[in-house]
């Protein structure tokens, strides 16, 4: 049942568990990542059960018992954690080493932020997802990585260039080093919306082909992944270097937790990437 389902992204089994990492990624030998499922976990009920969201109203020791489970399957000490506090927009925090402790980080280095990066080793960074569009960064040249959490505000906001931005700033990392994978999310398959969200696409994109489509019911779908990969390759990413799922969530929400799919009852997903 739970067999590789696409050619871009690579699935993992260790027990009950099971992840995804890129391919792209773990031929470099330089990080440790993987963007998680729901399956492997703890939790109970609309959280099962590899739930690793805290204030969903889940029991906060099942969390912290799943966060173990994963980082123990990917070899990153679950003590050092980055947390991001997402509220859809276009922060990013460059963790340094005075942000670090050893003591299970959460949001108190990242508050209202939906990106993290660092060129620091053995650091773990973290964020959150349930149908928005992660962002996996990695320069293996610069020796820096980043996350992104790229829901249909960030990706307007355009989140994944000012990841670049701050590669460049912080890292003196040159775009055309940079690999750079989108996760699961929502595919253009379900991401279903009215003309005000097609609006502020068309406010800042000056070619919407291949992003928005339009329904014969009046509304429009929008292809989040392909926004972002045009994003990424404005910022001068090599489109070679980039790696594009071809996985809904909502579609497969027996293997992720969909906001959508889901009617909003249930878990968080985790994009988690470290360097060596």
């Amino acid at each position: 049942m739970y067999q590789n389902r696409t050619q871009t992204l690579s699935f993992h089994q260790k027990n009950n568990l099971f992840y995804i990492t890129f391919p792209s990624f773990d031929k470099t030998d330089l990080v440790n990542h993987c963007f998680s499922t729901r399956l492997g976990g703890v939790s109970k009920g609309i959280y099962e059960s590899l739930n690793l969201g805290f204030g969903r109203g889940d029991n906060e020791e099942n969390v912290k018992t799943n966060y173990k489970i994963l980082c123990s399957a990917i070899g990153i000490d679950y003590n050092k954690l980055i947390f991001s506090d997402q509220v859809h927009g276009k922060k990013i925090r460059v963790i340094k080493k005075e942000d670090i402790s050893d003591n299970f980080n959460f949001i108190k280095y990242s508050k209202e932020i939906d990106g993290l990066a660092t060129n620091i080793p053995k650091i773990p960074l973290i964020t959150f997802y349930a149908d928005c569009v992660p962002l996996f960064f990695l320069d293996p040249v610069a020796k820096a990585v980043g996350l992104a959490h790229a829901g249909w505000r960030g990706t307007v906001k355009k989140i994944g260039l000012e990841m670049i931005k701050i590669f460049k700033k912080e890292f003196n990392s040159n775009p055309k080093d940079t690999l750079v994978g989108i996760g699961p999310s929502i595919g253009k398959c379900c991401f279903e919306v009215d003309k005000p969200v097609v609006d502020e696409f068309e406010k800042i994109f000056v070619d919407t082909k291949n992003i928005i489509y339009s329904q014969n019911n009046g509304k429009y779908v929008i292809d989040l992944w392909k926004a972002n990969e045009k994003t990424l390759l404005e910022g001068g990413i090599l489109p070679s270097n980039i790696t594009v799922t071809d996985m809904c969530t909502k579609c497969n929400k027996d293997i992720f937790f969909s906001h959508r799919g889901h009617n909003g009852k249930r878990g968080n997903l985790a994009a988690i990437i470290e360097l060596k």
